[in-house]
């Protein structure tokens, strides 16, 4: 009898993951080893391919895989809308963390950091998005989608031939994800376009602009989220730069959590993780300029007055801070009829269609990930509807909700445009998945050297023998400053683990507790008069940074960043994650920054 082999705890693991998907009668290719070594194994060596199997030349590499236990009674797969981005070599990987080793940061002008939106996309060129394919009633369900897949792949074939890969930034690979763009696209009467107000160049694609208002004919609402994450004045110079570049464009301004202008503001809290506990989705602001922009594009076609009584039940019951909990949140007011449109993407739909039809104005949100449509929708309904994460790609297809019976929803999941922007600022608008990525190092490099966030953690160089004595910072240092602060470890060597620490730092940065702000051209110049603007002081009434008898807050201790904007007070996305209804200790009045770290308030499991 021989002798048998030696026998590993990893395989055997993959045996018994094998014999269980054959007890549930799953193919072979079904199985998911998203929590395997051997399947990251194997997910480093699969080729690309699009979502129904055609590989093209680039090497793709598919995030967010979910457990797959095999299709479900309507034939659904978890694993359908994965997001799909093209990999990094592994020699440029090397590269760059030999760059995060070896080069200096140096801060930055503020020229830098005016992004012109025809650098980004480069409008005319071939950094589009796929359009559906002409049909026809007459074509077969199985011949349409060979058709979007052939006109899919010419698609990519025609980026990656104009571009290198070193010069294109992430964007969509899955063609199952753009099918769900057009299909809200083709349902609905207006579009809303949600971009972060920190860099809304980033989120803005000329090419859906000029295909939305000018071959389908239909108008374009952009909206500026977040803004109580960026200064009054430089909101407003985005505002009148998208109206003097787009003027079919309608701008709205919104935040799905404004600051309560009845809360002083205390520094020491400014960089803390704050708990929302009750009310907390009817306090958005933004929902009246909705509807006026709504009413100018309907022009009376459709009844919008029980829109308008919503907004009036909603302001007149919103209480700040009540102190209830969110189970008495989630029973309140009216049900919201959802609709799951998991696989009306793929059904033809008339190239034409009736506009408001049945009285019903259908108003679809689309945008990259991490923009806050779904919160924007949470803010409108007045209560939480939509799940909502900091994960880029939570939103795996889109769905409808009826605000009124006259005003219907539709959540897209969130599409990233091809572009040339630098692939370190995507990872800091939060467009890719901050827990897979393969070099993280570059873009702390990148945050690091457009704020200040050695001085705004009080790191101490790790090389450092005299804390008073000025040494040159790259980004490793300081991922590996942040470790050592934190008390982050690897397991068996207890060494520094950076990659944890500078996954930490940009959840800060995406988050908004780093705050980077971009600027529209010109910025810099005019930063003065953008200051002194009537709708400036307007919207610092509306933000909330005047108190209610008139005075100003004090702010020498906020202004954290080199750009002057203030750090987010709270995380947009931690209730609905479910990581804890505790509220978090306030700090006495009066403590400052320089008295100690605000980041030793926050928890563990929060960095």
């Amino acid at each position: 009898m021989p002798r048998k082999k030696p026998f590993s705890v990893k395989q055997k693991k993959k045996q018994l993951q094998d014999k269980r998907e054959r007890k549930r009668g799953l193919q072979d290719g079904l199985r998911s080893s998203s929590n395997s070594r051997s399947g990251s194994r194997e997910r480093r060596e699969e080729q690309t391919d699009t979502s129904d199997g055609e590989s093209v030349t680039h090497h793709i590499r598919r995030l967010n895989q979910q457990p797959s236990q095999g299709l479900g009674p309507r034939g659904y797969d978890p694993n359908r809308y994965r997001l799909h981005f093209e990999r990094d070599s592994r020699e440029e990987v090397e590269r760059r963390k030999r760059a995060a080793r070896e080069q200096v940061l140096q801060p930055v002008s503020a020229e830098v950091l005016e992004l012109d939106i025809q650098e980004v996309y480069q409008p005319g060129s071939v950094l589009d998005f796929p359009r559906r394919p002409p049909w026809s009633y007459e074509m077969s369900k199985e011949q349409l989608m060979s058709q979007e897949e052939r006109s899919f792949q010419e698609y990519l074939g025609k980026i990656h031939g104009a571009y290198s890969s070193e010069k294109l930034s992430y964007f969509e690979h899955n063609l199952e994800t753009w099918r769900q763009l057009w299909r809200v696209l083709e349902m609905s009467d207006i579009v809303l376009l949600i971009t972060d107000i920190r860099h809304p160049v980033v989120n803005f694609p000329p090419a859906l602009y000029e295909y939305v208002t000018g071959e389908l004919g239909l108008a374009l609402v952009l909206v500026l989220n977040k803004v109580d994450l960026a200064p009054p004045a430089l909101v407003v110079a985005w505002k009148h730069y998208f109206h003097q570049h787009y003027p079919q464009l309608h701008v709205v301004l919104f935040t799905s959590f404004p600051r309560d202008p009845r809360t002083p503001q205390d520094p020491s809290s400014v960089l803390k993780k704050s708990r929302r506990r009750g009310r907390g989705w009817t306090r958005a602001l933004g929902p009246e300029q909705l509807l006026r922009a709504c009413e100018a594009i309907t022009v009376g076609k459709v009844d919008l007055s029980s829109w308008r009584e919503k907004i009036a039940r909603d302001v007149a019951g919103a209480t700040w801070g009540n102190g209830s909990g969110e189970e008495e949140e989630e029973d309140d007011g009216p049900a919201v009829l959802v609709e799951q449109q998991t696989d009306s993407a793929m059904e033809p739909t008339g190239p034409t269609r009736e506009r408001y039809k049945d009285g019903v104005v259908t108003i679809g949100c689309v945008g990259f990930p991490n923009v806050g449509k779904s919160s924007l929708i949470n803010g409108l309904v007045g209560r939480k509807v939509v799940s909502v994460s900091r994960t880029p790609g939570h939103t795996r297809y889109f769905q409808t909700y009826f605000l009124t019976p006259s005003v219907k929803l539709c959540d897209c999941p969130g599409l990233i445009f091809p572009s040339l922007l630098p692939r370190q600022l995507q990872v800091l608008a939060g467009i890719y998945p901050i827990a897979q990525i393969q070099e993280p190092y570059t873009a702390v490099g990148y945050l690091a050297s457009r704020i200040p966030v050695q001085a705004l953690l009080h790191l101490r160089h790790p090389e450092a023998e005299d804390p008073s004595a000025e040494h040159p910072w790259c980004a490793w240092d300081i991922c590996e400053a942040w470790a050592e602060k934190r008390g982050y470890k690897t397991a068996k060597a207890a060494r520094n683990d950076v990659y944890r620490a500078a996954n930490s730092l940009l959840r800060l940065a995406v988050d908004g507790r780093l705050s980077l702000c971009f600027h529209p051209p010109g910025y810099s110049e005019q930063k003065g008069t953008w200051e002194s603007h009537p709708e400036t002081t307007e919207l610092v009434v509306l933000q909330g940074r005047v108190g209610p008898a008139g005075d100003e807050e004090e702010e020498e201790e906020e202004e954290l960043s080199s750009s002057c904007e203030e750090e987010g007070e709270e995380d947009r996305d931690a209730d609905e994650e479910g990581e804890g209804d505790e509220d978090t200790p306030t700090s006495a009045p009066g403590s400052s920054l320089a008295g100690r770290n605000p980041y030793a308030l926050l928890g563990e499991d929060e960095c």
